[in-house]
């Protein structure tokens, strides 16, 4: 469980999520009951951020930050995240997904690890004891695919890069310009562990076992794969030319 005294900002992006926001919540809860969880909702049509706020007016651990449209959970977590910073009261934040794939039960751990020194934690499925379930062939392919190409390109040795279930201290998250990062989805994830990297701070990564989402529509596709290609091409030319 969270050690005492210590403040967790749970951030989970919402876009038609309303099947799923209440069990997720209440998992979170169970498991990190002195959280907060910030909803950050582009208008979805089929109601989640009115869903969200009726859960807010009778839970204070609950908050929502509205949006405009489908506007990317890259530019979603920049938002947040700035936003949560404001409040000093914050020791940890954290990246989950609302569609029930990132199980709240590895909470504790990896904010033990954060606890124990950690400035990164990341939910992996590439160590030993993670893994997945309900993926095909295809998109197992992508996945691995994806963080293998990006930790060979940018000589990094975090085993899973992609993954969106990841916890940052404070300092940490605060050293990073929110506002020089563009990317979104894959490349998001990956651009955040490499930023963090390259300024000296500290990744451990705890095994998890995704589930693949069963109820709504993975929000995963081949341009947000191209993109990843391309940013990983961007930070390491980048780096390249800081040497230089």
């Amino acid at each position: 469980m969270p050690e005492r005294g210590e403040r967790v900002l749970i951030v989970t992006p919402t876009y038609n999520e309303r099947d799923n926001l209440e069990t997720f919540l209440r998992g979170v809860f169970e498991w990190a009951p002195e959280a907060h969880v910030l909803v950050v909702d582009d208008a979805s049509p089929d109601g989640t951020g009115q869903l969200a706020d009726e859960i807010a007016a009778r839970d204070p651990r609950v908050r929502v930050m509205h949006r405009a449209g489908k506007l990317g959970l890259g530019s979603a977590y920049r938002e947040a995240f700035a936003k949560g910073l404001e409040d000093p009261r914050y020791d940890y934040f954290f990246e989950m997904d609302t569609d029930l794939s990132h199980d709240p039960q590895y909470l504790p751990a990896m904010q033990r690890a954060l606890h124990d020194g950690a400035d990164l934690v990341i939910g992996s499925r590439n160590i030993p004891g993670g893994g997945v379930e309900g993926w095909g062939l295809g998109r197992h392919v992508m996945s691995k695919g994806g963080s293998l190409y990006s930790r060979t390109i940018l000589g990094l040795g975090v085993r899973d890069l992609t993954s969106g279930f990841k916890g940052f201290r404070r300092a940490a998250l605060a050293a990073i310009d929110l506002g020089a990062i563009r990317s979104e989805g894959y490349s998001f994830q990956i651009e955040m562990t490499y930023r963090l990297l390259r300024k000296g701070f500290s990744v451990k990564e705890v095994p998890i076992v995704f589930v693949d989402r069963r109820q709504g529509a993975s929000k995963m596709s081949r341009r947000i794969f191209v993109e990843a290609i391309g940013v990983v091409w961007k930070l390491r030319f980048d780096a390249l030319r800081s040497r230089s």
